[in-house]
């Protein structure tokens, strides 16, 4: 393909075959998306792009994104060398014929030269030219061929029959040279910088290592220690297998970690520069960085099924969604060459008849023809949402596509879910606090935790992993646990309970001293354990879920992007006001059923105008499916990642307000590159018309047209949102203050 007229052909045709809803296809990546709502055989939709007039075969599913990515890469370095030696035999015989036409213009055997040297021009280096020109013509249509190859081919078939038939008479075998040798210098610029516009992807693509250092099989893979490790393709390696990580090698797919523990770089997936500390029973993430430590990892998921592949393969999806703002350009390249060739041919008439010669009137519309070229059109949209999703995914943002693009900019509230959100979603110990001075907060923790070992209840095992921490646990000499109380038993000669102080209080047990500070625990949103000891509470340990670190300052930058932000949580109303109180949210709304927060959702809409909601878990899944953008933590559930629109790999909020900036300059970027394509067309189409702009001067501007288009897209690449306070225009659209190197 080779302009938007291409899209737009390509895509009808494969929406005209039976079965099929709709088809996306996009010019920069050269893939279709085909939305089939029955069952559709696969050949008949190759056969309808062969049709068209094109070529296409099925990405197989069980392909991953990475593999796809390397072989992209490998066709458009044969692309680019390819023609690098084309355009090398250009610019050499085009100067040649240069030379002979300004030089030895006069010279009898001058037109047989020229002819003679601009052919292999006119017909080797312009073929792709041609052959996309006769394709288009074959199946009753046009394209940007058709311009090039009618506009190099008139110059140069008038030429010819000149030098035989109409000897003295001026030629234009440089037009025709130089026609074909510009415009091939914009293609290999273009398809250069279209592979910079996916080198993120690429780059992403290229972090899997290609081998592994395998201990055992899966079959085999109780015996991996004392194994010798061995090379081992990581395309062959299978869940269940045992692989040894050496320090500073990459993790060469998805896994637990059974052995061993130390730092992981994970920024390539997080962005985070500090390394990850891992454990035994902590999952270990492909292509991220081992440490100083040897790990030994089971494979949990490989192939297409990893971490990274899933990433690259939401990433590509992206890359072929068109966004809404495209659709006018799609709207303009469907009559834009036709109505280009009906005005190359008034311009000839008109020329004619206003008492011009042939020559006289042939250059402008020639000129019509070469410079008036949709590359642009194609290119605008489709460039900037391949650099911008392939940068979100460097910063840890997985964006569905330019539709999700577009709509993220235009929000004006935002609704968090608490739980896993603002929140980390598991509880902690944040406090001990003794009674009365019977026992240190270090002896209570330490009885609390070694009498909880055997419970399997999330605040027990918040009061296990706080003790180990501090390595105080024991074996008790007998525990019993009491349904709806808590937890009795006996640890080093010292008669223990642990659970809600009323039950406590329900055994007899005095509690007077601790009631008071159990109710300031309570106020501040957390879990009072009391502990007692041979009869006597001695100790309350408070349990809470942490607020992330970043919830504060993501919601602080979000209110300076002119958001109104909202709490939703099915929690009770004073942990929920708690919680906003400390990120600073003034609207909450608690104990929300997952229907509540859909409603939530509406109401929102239809008072402040799109919302946003970020959620974690499956009861998020309706909201985030309702809201205009649904926004999913990395680091919850699968279901809230598929339902959302935008997921944050690393679940920091700070990066919800990073997503905005980056919809925001991604837009900008696509209206720079419209509005440039379009005014490309309507200022030098009339310049050509009035013969302002000679042949040679349209092949060189619409060269340069494609590529400012590709070059402006890849500003984004080094985007780098400033947390700085945004103003709301005339437009009521914030304007945050964005970082973007030229």
């Amino acid at each position: 393909m080779t302009c938007a007229s291409c899209v737009r052909r390509v895509e009808q045709a494969l929406e005209k075959v039976d079965g099929v809803v709709s088809a996306a296809v996009n010019l920069a990546t050269e893939l279709a998306g085909v939305d089939v709502g029955e069952k559709v055989d696969a050949e008949s939709l190759t056969a309808a792009v062969r049709n068209a007039g094109y070529e296409a075969r099925i990405v197989a599913p069980e392909r991953s994104a990475m593999v796809l990515a390397a072989e992209r890469r490998l066709r458009r370095r044969a692309d680019v060398r390819r023609r690098a030696r084309q355009l090398g035999v250009g610019v050499l015989l085009s100067g040649v014929t240069l030379l002979l036409s300004y030089g030895f213009g006069s010279w009898r055997w001058s037109g047989y030269l020229q002819l003679a040297v601009a052919l292999p021009v006119w017909l080797w280096v312009g073929w792709k030219f041609h052959r996309g020109a006769l394709r288009a013509a074959r199946h009753g249509s046009a394209n940007m061929d058709t311009l090039v190859s009618l506009g190099s081919s008139v110059a140069f078939i008038y030429s010819a029959v000149a030098v035989f038939v109409l000897p003295g008479q001026a030629t234009f075998f440089d037009v025709a040279a130089l026609i074909v040798t510009l415009i091939s210098v914009g293609k290999l610029l273009e398809v250069v910088a279209r592979g910079r516009a996916s080198g993120a992807i690429e780059a992403l693509a290229g972090l899997q290592p290609r081998k592994a250092q395998l201990l055992a099989r899966a079959a085999r893979s109780a015996d991996w220690r004392g194994a010798t490790p061995v090379d081992f393709p990581v395309d062959g390696l299978r869940i269940g297998d045992v692989v040894l990580i050496r320090p500073g090698e990459r993790v060469p797919t998805d896994g637990v970690i059974i052995d061993g523990s130390g730092a992981v770089d994970e920024s390539m997936l997080t962005g985070e520069s500090m390394p990850a500390m891992k454990r035994t029973g902590n999952q270990a993430i492909g292509a991220t960085v081992n440490g100083n430590s040897a790990l030994v990892i089971r494979v949990t998921r490989v192939g297409s099924e990893t971490t990274l592949a899933h990433i690259l393969a939401i990433v590509e999806r992206a890359q072929t969604e068109k966004a809404p703002v495209q659709r006018l350009a799609d709207q303009v390249s469907a009559i834009f060459v036709p109505s280009i060739l009906v005005i190359a041919a008034a311009t000839f008439v008109g020329w004619m008849l206003t008492g011009h010669s042939f020559i006289t009137s042939m250059i402008p519309a020639v000129a019509v023809l070469v410079v008036a070229c949709p590359c642009a059109l194609g290119l605008a949209t489709p460039v900037a949402v391949m650099v911008g999703t392939g940068r979100g995914a460097e910063l840890g943002l997985l964006i569905r596509g330019g539709e999700s693009l577009e709509r993220i900019h235009a929000l004006r509230a935002i609704v968090f879910d608490k739980t896993g959100t603002l929140t980390q979603g598991s509880p902690e110990v944040v406090d001990v606090i003794p009674i009365a001075g019977r026992v240190s907060a270090l002896q209570a923790l330490a009885l609390a935790g070694s009498l909880e070992q055997a419970s399997e209840h999330p605040l027990a095992r918040a009061i296990v992993a706080s003790a180990a921490r501090n390595g105080a646990l024991v074996r008790p000499a007998s525990v019993e646990a009491i349904p709806g109380g808590g937890v009795r038993g006996e640890v080093q000669g010292t008669h223990v309970l642990v659970g809600s102080l009323a039950w406590l209080k329900g055994l007899g047990i005095p509690a007077a001293d601790a009631e008071h500070p159990a109710a300031a625990i309570g106020e501040q949103a957390r879990t009072a354990i009391a502990v007692s000891i041979d009869g006597s509470v001695a100790a309350l340990i408070a349990v809470a879920d942490p607020i992330r670190a970043d919830s504060r300052a993501g919601v602080d930058h979000l209110r300076q992007l002119g958001l109104h932000v909202v709490l939703a949580s099915g929690d009770r109303e004073a942990t929920a006001r708690a919680i906003a109180d400390e990120v600073g949210i003034a609207d909450v709304h608690s104990q929300l059923s997952p229907e509540d927060k859909a409603s939530l959702i509406r109401s929102l809409r239809s008072s402040l105008g799109p919302v946003a909601m970020v959620g974690d878990g499956i009861n998020d899944a309706p909201a985030l499916a309702l809201a205009d953008v649904g926004i999913a933590l990395g680091t919850g559930t699968g279901v809230a990642m598929e339902t959302a629109d935008i997921t944050l790999v690393h679940g920091d909020i700070e990066a919800v307000s990073v997503a905005i900036a980056l919809s925001r300059a991604t837009l900008r970027i696509i209206r720079q590159n419209l509005a440039w394509a379009f005014g490309y067309n309507l200022v030098l189409v009339p310049l050509a018309v009035v013969s302002i702009l000679p042949p040679i001067v349209a092949a060189l501007a619409m060269a340069c047209s494609s590529v400012t288009v590709v070059l402006n897209a890849l500003r984004l690449r080094h985007f780098s949102p400033q947390h700085r306070q945004g103003s709301i225009g005339a437009t009521g659209e914030t304007q945050p203050t964005i970082a973007v190197a030229a």
